[in-house]
């Protein structure tokens, strides 16, 4: 058990040797086969084993000289192999944006006045990155550049292990922190962190952690390989890495756990009372960032558009789920604080930067702004957003019932579209969509549709007329009440229809070439975490079932939005929405499910009834 600072430090040392004990024992079984050659070879020279002419000899001893020499070449040479790739490979860095002291020396100053309340070294630089989360770095890899420039390491160019031994580390913030912390809190939450740069100043620690990270970015490298010409050497070098990586394991993480107790019982006494009321915030911040990237800034990147201020979102976010929360009363009243976001000298550039690099990191979009990844404001979010992505995927859904063969109803045939441009209308209305009382007049006032509608689609029947044709939510209500299996044949192709627009995104991100200094240029983030981004994906592949869902609520939102007046919005929790009146509608996912999924459109022909929505009228598409 570690009882103090001092002594989880000390148990931190001992892990570390434990892990050098384990490089030293790799090294020195290298060395076994060059040292039994050298005896070898010293004693034929010597006359002491064997003849002293090692070139005319013929005895056993002279074969077993060569041998091991031999043998010993090779494992030094492969031993020379793993070094070098262990040495030069760049251990992976956690994305972030870096902040220079000058864009914010105030939070520096906070850090710094943090690191001497608790009596470490103060963190070398400071870095932002989009998660919930802190942590402290080591990027003194000779690839990786100091992050304070090459004055840093001069100090202690003298110290055992060089400078790299004796750098603090890099302080890591989650970008979401500093914009809803207040000041106060942000301090608490990151005492303990700081803290940590008391033990990694350690040389022992800090030789072992590299030892380690050196191993897993060995591994990296090796899965990178592709050529089969050079797969053996890279194979080789993986499984020596795994090896050891296996045999130090337990040893590195004992260490860490060591140097995470003794960096929070060093910070036991700074600000505690305030770090608990922190720790509740890291909760609440955590889930409305989750529903935030999840649920807003998801639709956006599939649209090729990134929020430009997804950190300010999160107070929006926040603060939407503490009154929503009863268990979250009073949270709001905090904001009445200064935030930390304030320690910033810029921090509109700065929430611009850490929403792009989310972009990045979550959905896999490209590393700078051009004409098809373009930033968008809040503000613009339910026109540039909401608006066209209700419409693309309308479009879509209507592309796949183009395809369709023409539907049937018990077995007959289906109708014929009717020609001429003038759409629906013009051939005659369906049955349901007069208005009450006469004939279909489309200049009516839209209540009058409502009780017609209804009646007609709570009846089930299909219409007397002509399938209806072009992009009206009529021909959508038609195709899924036409028979059984009507919705599993859409939803079949729709499914279809958006993997093949994916697979055709895919290949145009792969074509694009990388900026040659942009934030991921080859593999500035680590050995092998260029590759594969997204690193997090944010959702799981959707049914065929959920597309259609989703693309008929899109459908019916085009309509309500063209015919009834509605208009697009956005809830920070929930992401798109459709307002009506300036109301939020929350009631029409029950009715199109009951559409899609038992192919009855009475509770759909209800709220259009109650909204006022025309489906026969044809909606605007992009």
């Amino acid at each position: 058990m570690v009882a103090g600072p001092e002594a989880g430090a000390e148990a931190a040392r001992a892990r570390a040797l434990a892990v050098l004990r384990i490089r030293g024992a790799a090294l020195g079984v290298a060395l076994v086969p060059a040292a039994v050659a050298v005896v070898l070879l010293v004693g034929g020279l010597t006359g002491r084993i064997g003849r002293a002419d090692p070139v005319t000899s013929s005895t056993g001893w002279d074969t077993a000289r060569w041998v091991v020499t031999a043998l010993a070449l090779v494992v030094l040479l492969l031993a020379a192999l793993v070094t070098t790739v262990v040495v030069r490979a760049r251990p992976a860095l956690s994305p972030s944006v870096p902040i220079a002291e000058e864009s914010a020396p105030d939070l520096y100053r906070l850090v710094r006045d943090l690191a001497d309340r608790l009596e470490v070294p103060a963190p070398s630089a400071i870095a932002l990155t989009p998660d919930c989360d802190s942590w402290l770095e080591d990027r003194t890899h000779r690839a990786h550049g100091s992050p304070r420039g090459k004055a840093a390491g001069g100090a202690g160019a003298g110290a055992r292990g060089g400078a790299r031994a004796v750098q603090a580390p890099v302080l890591v913030i989650g970008s979401p922190f500093m914009w809803w912390m207040r000041v106060a809190e942000l301090r608490a939450l990151l005492a303990p962190v700081v803290a940590g740069t008391g033990p990694s100043a350690n040389p022992d620690i800090a030789a072992a952690r590299r030892f380690v990270r050196g191993l897993d970015a060995a591994v990296a490298v090796s899965a990178r390989s592709r050529s089969p010409l050079s797969a053996p050497a890279p194979a080789f070098v993986g499984w020596v890495a795994r090896l050891l990586l296996r045999a130090c394991r337990e040893h590195a993480m004992e260490m860490e756990r060591c140097v995470a107790a003794a960096a929070s019982e060093r910070a036991q006494n700074v600000d505690y009372g305030l770090r608990i009321v922190a720790q509740e915030q890291v909760g609440l911040a955590y889930a409305g960032w989750d529903r935030l990237l999840t649920r807003v800034a998801l639709p956006a990147w599939r649209l090729g558009r990134w929020p430009s201020r997804l950190d300010a979102g999160v107070v929006s976010a926040l603060t939407e789920l503490s009154r929503r929360d009863r268990l979250a009363e009073g949270f709001t009243s905090r904001l009445g604080e200064r935030p930390a976001c304030d320690l910033l000298e810029e921090p509109g550039a700065v929430d611009r930067a850490a929403s792009l690099l989310a972009a990045r990191l979550f959905h896999g979009g490209p590393a700078e702004p051009g004409p098809d990844w373009s930033p968008v404001g809040w503000q613009q979010y339910p026109e540039e957003v909401v608006d066209r992505k209700w419409r693309l995927e309308a479009a879509r859904l209507h592309r796949v019932l183009d395809a369709l063969p023409p539907a049937t109803d018990g077995g007959r045939p289906g109708r014929a579209e009717p020609d001429g441009p003038e759409g629906p209308g013009a051939a005659g209305e369906p049955d349901g969509l007069v208005a009450a009382g006469g004939a279909a007049d489309p200049s009516g006032p839209p209540a009058a549709y409502g009780p017609a509608v209804a009646e007609g689609l709570v009846a089930g029947e299909p219409s007397a007329g002509p399938e209806s044709s072009g992009p009206t939510l009529i021909r959508v209500i038609e195709r899924l009440t036409a028979g059984e299996r009507a919705s599993d044949l859409v939803a079949a192709r729709l499914g279809g229809e958006l993997a093949r627009e994916e697979r055709a995104e895919t290949a145009r991100q792969a074509a694009r070439e990388p900026a040659a200094d942009g934030p991921d240029a080859g593999v500035t983030w680590g050995d092998g975490l260029a590759d594969g981004l997204p690193l997090f994906p944010m959702q799981p592949p959707r049914t065929g079932r959920e597309l259609l869902a989703d693309h008929v609520t899109a459908m019916v939102c085009c309509a309500a939005v063209d015919t009834a007046g509605a208009a697009p919005g956005l809830d920070w929790l929930d992401g798109p929405i459709l307002l009506v009146d300036g109301v939020r509608r929350s009631d029409l996912g029950h009715p199109v499910l009951r559409l899609v999924d038992d192919g009855d459109a009475g509770p759909l022909g209800e709220w259009l009834g109650e909204v006022g929505v025309r489906p026969e009228k044809p909606v605007r598409l992009v």
